[in-house]
């Protein structure tokens, strides 16, 4: 990204200020309509991917080209005509009316420019799975079966793109980007003001900073809290990585397990609740289903994950001796983060009112007007004039990278639905799977890990969701349960090699080899990759089940995962040979399966047993554990 100053950056950072402002506007006083809301979104935004992003990364010049300035210009044209044309625009027939000349010119211009648009500020594997499917609509005429669509007119294509307000370039999933994502993306940009985020990490290194292994669990802890706030994997692993890697080396981790850590953790904050990045609103408006039944059926699994996370850095941290951190390198004394808890009245005041009913909006605007007045709790803080100005510069800028991606995303879309597209996946992923419903998620988890690749998480979701998301509803699959199933692997793709964007940036960090560090994160990701699939057998993992029933697989995931990471890491209390790792294995299997099976776990009898065998398995680790501490103290080295 280019760093503007002088008269330049000002100007740009005005232009930023003014559409976080436009958003606060409309998020007050009620959402325009359709066209308007999202042309003036992408009106102030497309042309920020030419000025902010150079065409090449390798380019580093801090001026802005001519050529950059034209298609900045060019950019404003397209959403400028639907904004000032949306009265006639409404009145037309879909695939009815024909299209003019100058809709045809400034709709192929708007599709070709948010292409390069994508190219630069998203990823250039975005930009050419669109161009992939915008040639599957001359391709589908020449194929035989399901994959077979209609011929489709180049004014029918450019319609589809650019005047279309349920899907395209200007619709729906554009609509949540110039609403309820921008007003979270600002609420994040004034936390970070507010050091928010430096809290979180605080608050990790007493957590868990002097326990074995203590600053890799520090990532994991400190990465779910801001993760969830920022939304974004690459930017949560820069800011809490810069802390937790290089303390991480320090006490001993390898480099690549160290960059590892934080990519898996960094990439887990955006399932996790209560804002989960921008997902949870896309799924809420793609699903109908409410924001806060979202974020409660997350909840559980969330914590899952990262307590796979925990215990895996436990058992190599024992494995390795690995101390914790001392008191010298912890950030802040207790007393101090005790002092700046009043940081999290935001997201309190935020869950109270989605708990209590009020809109999203409402939700989100208290906790911006609230993040606002308690940064004058501080002088280093406070939101003086400039830093309000650089808070709203800040957010629209972050909007760029996001607003291109859902607008692509549209685009994906509308081909998708109006090809016949994703029924006729559907229908390969049913018969390639027999109709039996674990092959089928294998199939879906293998679509969504693909497109996911590269990909920003949210587009990646939407666009999974909607070639796999008709196979699981003809499945039987409710559609949380399947929405939150694609969500989470359309999360996990983004630590899934060749191409881990997180793992990467963690690499750069940590100065390990980028694919090394991306495999390591990979696996460490493995049990992960178990929860999708038993929450879409056993529901009460969503918190849809009994209180008998969630409680008993709880407790025996948390066996499981015990088991895993002893068998991965191949240490539990001395090193296991690979007899013990085997059995841990399958013992772990065979837990997993239990847990896809609810029925057999919705008794008080299995609850009481499963505790017993969970309790004598934690006295005595913890014993064994107590005694080889012992034994290391009075026998040093």
């Amino acid at each position: 990204m280019r760093e503007l100053s002088g008269l330049k950056g000002i100007a740009i950072g005005i232009w930023l200020t003014i559409v976080s402002i436009f958003t606060i506007y409309t998020a007050t006083f009620g959402v325009m309509q359709p066209r308007l809301q999202r042309g003036i979104h992408l009106l102030f935004l497309l042309p920020m991917a030419f000025i902010l992003f150079p065409a090449s990364k390798r380019l580093k010049e801090k001026s802005i080209p001519f050529y950059d300035w034209i298609l900045a210009f060019l950019a404003l044209l397209p959403p400028l005509y639907i904004i000032l044309c949306n009265d006639v625009l409404s009145k037309r027939l879909e695939f009815v009316d024909s299209l003019s000349t100058p809709e045809m010119i400034l709709g192929a211009l708007n599709i070709l420019l948010l292409l390069e648009a994508i190219r630069r500020a998203v990823v250039p594997a975005m930009a050419i799975l669109i161009l992939a499917f915008i040639g599957y609509t001359y391709i589908g005429p020449y194929l035989s079966g399901v994959f077979f669509c209609k011929p489709l007119p180049l004014s029918r294509l450019i319609e589809m793109l650019y005047l279309f307000t349920d899907t395209g370039i200007y619709g729906g999933i554009t609509g949540i980007s110039a609403t309820f994502v921008a007003l979270f993306v600002i609420f994040g940009a004034f936390m970070e003001f507010t050091e928010t985020g430096k809290f979180f990490t605080d608050l990790a290194c007493r957590m868990t900073g002097k326990s074995k292994g203590g600053p890799a669990k520090v990532a994991v802890i400190s990465s779910a809290f801001f993760g969830s706030i920022s939304g974004v994997a690459a930017a949560n692993v820069y800011a809490t990585g810069t802390f937790t890697i290089p303390m991480m080396k320090k006490l001993g981790f390898r480099p690549q397990f160290a960059g590892a850590v934080e990519a898996v953790a960094s990439s887990g904050g955006q399932y996790m609740p209560p804002i989960m990045g921008a997902g949870a609103f896309v799924m809420s408006e793609i699903t109908g289903i409410p924001y806060l039944q979202i974020c409660i059926a997350a909840a559980l699994p969330a914590l899952l994950y990262y307590t796979s996370l925990v215990m895996r850095v436990h058992f190599v941290a024992l494995k390795d001796n690995l101390q914790g951190m001392k008191e010298e390198d912890m950030a802040v004394p207790l007393h101090v983060i005790l002092r700046d808890s009043y940081l999290l009245i935001p997201i309190i005041f935020m869950m109270v009112m989605l708990i209590s009913g009020y809109s999203v909006f409402i939700a989100a605007m208290v906790s911006i007007v609230s993040s606002f007045v308690i940064s004058f709790f501080k002088k280093k803080t406070a939101m003086t004039p400039r830093k309000l100005y650089e808070a709203l510069s800040s957010s629209g800028e972050k909007m760029v990278m996001i607003a291109m991606a859902c607008a692509g995303a549209g685009m994906v879309v509308a081909i998708v639905t109006h090809t016949g597209l994703a029924l006729g996946i559907a229908t390969v992923i049913t018969n390639w799977s027999g109709g039996f419903l674990l092959p089928a998620l294998l199939l879906i988890m293998i679509t969504a890990l693909i497109l996911g690749m590269g990909m920003p998480c949210t587009p990646a979701y939407i666009i999974a969701v909607t070639i796999g998301g008709p196979a699981l509803m003809a499945l039987g699959i409710h559609p949380l349960a399947s929405n939150l199933f694609v969500f989470y692997f359309a999360i996990l793709a983004e630590v899934t090699p060749p191409v881990c964007i997180p793992a990467y940036c963690a690499a750069s960090i940590a100065g390990s080899d980028p694919l090394a560090t991306g495999f390591e994160a990979f696996k460490m990701a493995i049990i992960a990759f178990c929860i999708p699939i038993l929450f879409v057998y056993n529901d009460s993992l969503l918190l849809k089940g009994s209180l008998i029933g969630t409680i008993a697989v709880v407790e025996v995931l948390l066996i499981v995962m015990a088991l895993f990471s002893a068998a991965i890491s191949g240490y539990c209390i001395k090193n296991l040979n690979p007899f013990w790792r085997i059995l841990m294995g399958l013992t772990g299997i065979g837990g997993l399966i239990l847990c896809a099976h609810g029925s057999l776990l919705n008794s008080f009898t299995v609850l009481i047993a499963v505790s017993v065998i969970m309790l004598t398995g934690f006295m005595w680790f913890f014993r064994e554990s107590r005694k080889l501490y012992q034994l290391e103290i009075s026998h040093p080295g």
